[in-house]
């Protein structure tokens, strides 16, 4: 494809977008859907803020960008919040799916290619003998959980603050609508890269801990992600062992973006159970739990299912997918145009005295600009990039795919580079 968006220069001001279309697909919407949009893009959510400056719907996508229902383009940092790992539209993952829709889909029995898929995944994945399919990220860390409690026969699980893992009564927090005090009775929380912290609760609760789950680093919202410390995982690992609790990682978000092998092989250590979804089949619809032989009975026993779980396109697709980011050495590129994006930005702010931190790994990256506590300023600098092209949001971390280009990214970091003097006009004695 060809880049439509002009680099910025001072001379080359882009006017920022209308949404009259989005605005009125909105309208209808909030008649016949709860909330108009619900999720991260509801207005419900807070991510978007100030809700005005942002799209609502878009009409096509394709490698690293999108089109809205205006027909305003952007550079996509959000990914469809991951799955878009190769870029929209990718032609060998449309490929693979096509030629398996050809020939079946969902059908009584399934069909071989979850063989050819659950292999791959053996032999790709380093803490992987086996591989159990599903739809969400949600599905594969409630089969987790659920795994950890069979095999040891505990309710107690342990999370890290700020966690996240899907939206299932048993991950959220009570005070939310609609979960109940015993969804969350058994849960206990540590704050991440505090060792003395698990031991005191593996000890506390000895005997009574099924498993913990976490994400390989700490990439929540509203905050800055935090890398693990060194021989953090291993200390984990450890002390898991010795006190035969089960070790999750979620890596839904993070998955194949650091290693084709895992967020743990990448870290050092190795999980017991691993989530995987986002990346899995570059938007495709299939999700993957992960792990040791030693689990392999347990996660037998459990009754768990669902109408399209064992749908072949999306094996085809992910196959595909799993392929070509091992043909391009993904995780490297991730890291390479991560790594040139975060400095740029980070240097654009910097030239208007603003001071953008940017967390996390590269591939999978955090911002925050540290001018305001409030968050306001952030808000608005991310409103005016929106805008002008260049889809990020206020409070999440945000994605590369293997689509962008180093054009994209410069063109980003020029668009970022106008919206943060735009800003520093409109609040000059803030510093």
């Amino acid at each position: 494809m060809t880049d439509t968006l002009s680099p910025v220069t001072p001379m080359n001001p882009i006017k920022p977008f209308e949404y009259p279309l989005s605005r009125a697909a909105f309208a209808r919407a909030t008649k016949v859907i709860p909330s108009g949009i619900y999720g991260h893009q509801g207005p419900s959510e807070g991510c978007y803020i100030p809700q005005a400056s942002f799209p609502l719907f878009s009409s096509r996508a394709e490698g690293s960008r999108f089109w809205d229902v205006d027909g305003n383009e952007y550079i996509d940092y959000m990914c469809g919040y991951g799955p878009n790992v190769l870029g929209y539209g990718d032609a060998e993952v449309h490929a693979a799916a096509r030629r398996q829709a050809e020939l079946e889909d969902v059908v009584s029995i399934p069909s071989t290619i979850m063989v050819d898929l659950a292999e791959l995944l053996v032999e790709t994945v380093a803490s992987a003998d086996w591989a159990f399919f599903a739809k969400n990220g949600g599905d594969a860390t409630t089969l987790a959980i659920m795994t950890a409690r069979a095999a040891t026969r505990r309710k107690k699980i342990i999370f890290v603050k700020g966690y996240y893992h899907g939206v299932a009564p048993w991950s959220q927090k009570l005070d939310y609508p609609g979960v109940l005090e015993e969804d969350v009775a058994n849960n206990l929380t540590i704050p991440f890269n505090d060792i003395e912290a698990l031991r005191q609760t593996l000890e506390q609760h000895a005997g009574q801990i099924a498993g913990l789950i976490a994400q390989p680093y700490m990439h929540g919202n509203f905050v800055d992600n935090a890398l693990p410390a060194e021989g953090y995982w291993q200390a984990v690992r450890r002390l898991c062992d010795e006190h035969g609790v089960v070790l999750i990682v979620d890596d839904v978000r993070a998955g194949f973006r650091l290693d084709l092998a895992g967020s743990d092989y990448y870290y050092g250590f190795s999980a017991d159970l691993i989530c995987f979804c986002k990346a899995l089949a570059n938007g495709y619809n299939v999700s993957a739990l992960c792990g040791r032989d030693f689990l392999k009975d347990a996660v037998s026993s459990i009754t768990y299912t669902g109408s399209y779980w064992m749908s072949a396109v999306p094996f085809a697709a992910a196959i595909a997918t799993i392929t070509k980011l091992h043909r391009i050495d993904a995780p490297t590129q991730f890291a390479r145009l991560g790594t040139r994006l975060t400095t740029g930005l980070v240097a654009a702010a910097h030239g208007e005295d603003f001071t953008l931190v940017s967390s996390g790994e590269p591939a999978l990256f955090y911002l925050r600009l540290a001018d305001d506590d409030s968050l306001m300023l952030h808000q608005e600098w991310v409103a005016e990039c929106v805008q002008r092209g260049v889809f990020i949001t206020s409070h999440h971390n945000h994605f590369i795919n293997a689509a962008l280009t180093e054009t994209d990214v410069d063109m980003t970091i020029d668009i970022a580079r106008q919206a943060f003097s735009i800003v520093r006009k409109r609040h000059p004695l803030w510093s």
